[in-house]
């Protein structure tokens, strides 16, 4: 390698490993640190993401990405993604950098107070500061990019997905949902009443049994620790990842399925190319390719017919009391019901992309300017009225349950739908190359689908874009059809 990109790759591993520290700072934040550490973590993380941006945007790293040759596929990647990530970098002043990152730990903080409370004007001025500060940010990208500003945006969560190849994806599931939902409705409305799980399920034991699942899955606890928090998410390092769930007594399903969701993510997190480890080209290819692991695991291996029947055993054997609750055809009716509800972590598989469609046109509007924040609550519920025939009774099942726009991450919601799309694609694809999948997946074996994806997706980093990295696993670009067909032979028919 020639000394400029040498130079280059060292400067961006000392990127990777402040962007590390923050990690587990934010980790730390969500499962351990008391209330009153705020206000000095928004510094801490405020001023870690000076530093990197810092040795990004140096004088010299320009001089040395003009200098710079790569030999391979994967340095010529590297080398690619370096210059994309400077070209965002250097548009962005140090000072904007920090000022942002302070407003998103501060709204956060205040979020907590105000979704307890179901108070939108609590946070109401300090989320008008997180916007105001993004439509800054998404300028100085879009001026950079030659992209729109909410393009922009989208293109730090997932490089290479605009609004107008959102659009008609949303559009045409729209459609189907119109059609599709008072079919799948009418369905579960002739079918039994599901019978009652008989909690409690005391947290202990929850705890260890939704280790024993995600250890089933695939995931190393020699990498990866199971802790409890307020939101749900996997965080940490590719070598230490974090996720974390809650528990509830009366509830098995929230936290078990949880876990499993954010196993999908945390396994691609360990399966990541340790050749190229805090480099560009080791990090995952997108949020959505991320969403798309782990809705692989949770929608599509953990709630189908075969793994049901092996987990409503284990339920059973854990919990004790009748058999009859725990068979495959009752937690079928439980984690596959489907029901227009307000919240978008408790939606079922057909109505969640209603969830996403609305927040992805809000916070678009936001970032152009055509909505104020004082009018989002108003918009949110006249919104929801429209995809799905309700309106949410309060602002904490409305405009208020999700933490991501009062954390600053605008542009990062369609990820989750075109992540479930990714997903029922990949496990179409997996079915067919994987002689008796779906035998194995019935005795709890997730190794082959873990292998699988770890040799297709995990193991390619960001080498290949979205759209290249779903041609190579499975043949094709993302084809919204299959999600369709997916959801029209679990639920419709």
């Amino acid at each position: 390698m020639n000394p400029a990109y040498q130079r280059l790759a060292t400067r961006f591993a000392r990127i990777a490993t402040l962007g590390e520290a923050s990690a587990m700072l934010h980790w730390d934040a969500s499962a351990m640190m008391p209330p009153g550490g705020a206000a000095a973590r928004g510094e801490q993380l405020a001023t870690l993401a000076g530093l990197q941006h810092e040795l990004l945007t140096a004088p010299e790293v320009a001089e040395d990405l003009a200098a710079a040759a790569a030999e391979g596929e994967w340095a010529s990647a590297n080398l690619a993604l370096m210059r994309r990530e400077h070209r965002r970098a250097t548009c962005l002043p140090t000072s904007l950098v920090e000022a942002t990152t302070r407003a998103n730990a501060a709204c956060e903080k205040i979020w907590r107070e105000a979704k307890a409370k179901a108070d939108f004007a609590l946070v109401r001025p300090a989320l008008a500061e997180v916007v105001r500060l993004q439509r800054e940010s998404a300028a100085a990208l879009a001026a950079a990019t030659g992209l729109a500003p909410y393009d922009a945006l989208m293109d730090g969560y997932q490089p290479g997905i605009a609004a107008a190849d959102v659009e008609p994806i949303f559009t045409a599931y729209e459609t189907f949902l119109a059609e599709a939902l008072p079919r799948a409705e009418a369905r579960a409305a002739a079918a039994p009443a599901p019978l009652p799980l008989p909690g409690p399920f005391p947290v202990a034991q929850q705890r260890a049994l939704c280790r024993e699942m995600s250890e089933r899955v695939g995931l190393d606890y020699d990498h990866a620790r199971l802790d409890e928090s307020l939101h749900p998410f996997c965080g940490g390092t590719p070598t230490d990842v974090r996720i974390t769930t809650f528990y509830a007594e009366q509830e098995v399903g929230k936290a078990l399925l949880g876990v499993l969701h954010e196993t999908g993510h945390a396994l691609y997190e360990r399966g990541l190319p340790e050749a190229w480890a805090r480099q560009p080209v080791g990090q995952a290819a997108g949020m959505a390719a991320h969403e798309s692991q782990s809705l692989i695991i949770e929608m599509q291996a953990c709630r189908s017919d075969a793994f049901l029947g092996f987990l409503g055993r284990r339920l059973h054997a854990t919990f004790g009391g009748e058999a009859a609750p725990y068979a495959r055809e009752n937690l079928a009716r439980h984690w596959r019901r489907v029901a227009r509800s307000f919240i978008r972590v408790d939606a079922d598989e057909l109505t969640y992309p209603a969830h996403v469609i609305l927040r992805f046109r809000l916070e678009r509007a936001m970032i152009e300017g055509r909505l104020e924040v004082a009018d989002l609550p108003a918009a949110w519920n006249e919104g929801f009225r429209a995809l799905l025939g309700i309106a949410p009774p309060d602002d904490a099942q409305g405009c208020l349950q999700d933490i991501h726009w009062h954390d600053g991450a605008f542009g990062y919601f369609p990820s989750y739908t075109l992540g479930a799309m990714a997903a029922a694609q990949l496990m179409q694809a997996a079915r067919a190359a994987v002689p008796g999948l779906d035998a194995a997946i019935a005795e709890g074996d997730l190794r082959p689908l873990t292998a699988w994806l770890r040799e297709k997706v995990h193991s390619q980093g960001s080498r290949l874009g979205f759209q290249d990295l779903l041609r190579h696993a499975t043949g094709k670009p993302l084809d919204p059809a299959d999600f369709m067909a997916h959801l029209s032979a679990r639920y419709l028919q």
